[in-house]
């Protein structure tokens, strides 16, 4: 199936080819962001219902086609993403793809957690399972192929920390050059350690995220860098792919729910893209409901919706130690937004307390996950106290990064430092039972033994 693909401006409708993109991904006329559509069958055209005039796929030949590309040898059908290329077709070579064997990521179920808050199933979708791991692999193999196809030498991106190093690592599989901007003492040292080990020229400046995206901004008006950043409508592409592979995890069929966390809010858009594809294609018939959770000191998306319905959103001073999230002025909010309304989805906003309790009770599911990450569990109870979800409905959490990304976060949990008395007292009991601390004692058996004997006892 030869599909052709366009842009389209999220704002204007402006539609262009890739050639005719601007260093920064916005539209000249109004500034929006563009997404990737396919004149054949995206959503733009639906209107249009004439088979004979939209080269509309077969549902279940593309089903059946998946499935066995699972047990190819080929690099690119090994791919997570590149599995599902029918739906992805932005490269004009395949020979161009740059992958590290990405995707084909585990749905958990969490037992615990539905028991606990009382609904019927909750699953884990673990991005963090991925190479670099973190979810950002998923848009970083369909980007950066683009960058490589298009003959660029350098990419670049600003970072929390994953996207540096998700970027540096295909970069260097791709024989490219990387260029990453973080802000300086707010990433976690797991994070920067994996970009320094893949190469990439990695500046920390003395500014947050938003002063980093700035800079970047300038970089690439001003030398022949590819931004691999989310406004990277490429980028939005590969991430839309864990959609599909949710639904095939569940044959088909979809959850009631898809759980977000919300930094850069590209996840939103994502995934939104990827299930409204999928219902227009005849693969699903219909859509869960995607819910963003952001933390109380990084909620511009919340505050936004609460004051004026996501129709303007000022841009706050992000601080939150789930360092993923730390964003205070997202560059895909209008993406989400209109997401969040073509899905009927909620925004909600959870503390920090509320944040390391949720990432406690993931890890007691022996699965674990980085602190931004378990913003997805703590809104999860509340959307459920709000009868938002229902006891009866599937839930899907998006888990973005491994627990390792940030260790030291969890280990400051289980220590009983990381939170502050007046954090934790709403919440005591919970996090009280859930902390694991290591037990000091001599090398001796017998304190050993009563040291097991205590563990199990009531």
């Amino acid at each position: 199936m030869q599909v052709e693909h366009q842009l389209r401006c999220t704002g204007c409708g402006r539609v262009i080819a890739q050639e005719a993109l601007k260093e920064d991904f916005r539209c000249p006329e109004c500034s929006h962001l563009y997404e990737v559509e396919y004149p054949a069958w995206s959503a733009s055209s639906a209107a249009d219902t004439s088979a004979s005039k939209r080269n509309l796929p077969n549902p279940s030949a593309l089903r059946w086609l998946w499935k066995e590309r699972r047990t190819s040898l080929e690099l690119k059908d090994q791919s997570g993403i590149w599995r599902f290329r029918d739906l992805l077709p932005i490269l004009k070579d395949e020979a161009n793809i740059v992958t590290l064997r990405e995707g084909n990521t585990p749905l958990y179920e969490l037992p615990r957690a539905a028991r606990s808050i009382g609904v019927e199933r909750v699953y884990a979708k673990h991005q963090g399972m991925n190479p670099t791991g973190s979810f950002k692999d998923a848009g970083m193999t369909t980007a950066l192929s683009v960058a490589h196809e298009r003959g660029f030498s350098w990419v670049a991106c600003a970072s929390t920390g994953n996207t540096s190093a998700a970027m540096a690592a295909y970069a260097a599989r791709a024989g490219m050059r990387s260029l990453v901007l973080i802000p300086e003492g707010k990433i976690a040292w797991g994070k920067l350690s994996q970009s320094l080990d893949y190469g990439a020229l990695t500046c920390q400046l003395r500014t947050d995220f938003d002063g980093c995206v700035r800079v970047l901004a300038e970089v690439v008006r001003r030398a022949p860098v590819f931004l691999l950043n989310s406004v990277n409508p490429y980028r939005v592409e590969g991430q839309k792919t864990p959609a599909f592979e949710i639904a095939e995890s569940l044959d088909w069929q979809l959850p009631d729910h898809l759980i977000v966390p919300g930094g850069n809010l590209a996840n939103c858009s994502a995934l939104g893209k990827g299930f409204l594809e999928m219902k227009l294609l005849g693969l699903t018939d219909r859509v869960p409901r995607i819910s963003v959770i952001q933390a109380e000191g990084a909620n511009p998306l919340y505050r936004s919706m609460q004051e004026n319905g996501g129709k303007e959103l000022t841009p706050v001073e992000a601080d939150t130690r789930a360092s993923a999230i730390r964003i205070g002025n997202p560059a895909s909010w209008r993406k989400a937004v209109r997401i969040l309304e073509a899905t009927g989805g909620w925004v909600e906003q959870v503390n920090e307390a509320e944040i390391a309790l949720a990432k406690a009770e993931i890890g007691a599911e022996g699965i674990g996950c980085e602190p931004a990450s378990a913003v997805t569990l703590a809104g999860l109870k509340k959307l459920v106290a709000q009868g938002h979800v229902q006891p009866s409905e599937s839930v899907v959490l998006l888990l973005t990064g491994h627990t390792l990304k940030d260790s030291d976060y969890t280990i400051r949990y289980h220590r009983g430092d990381l939170l502050t008395e007046e954090e934790i007292a709403p919440l005591r009991p919970e996090i009280e039972s859930t902390r694991r601390n290591t037990v000091e004692l001599d090398a001796d058996v017998d304190q050993v033994l009563r040291a097991l004997e205590k563990a199990v006892q009531p």
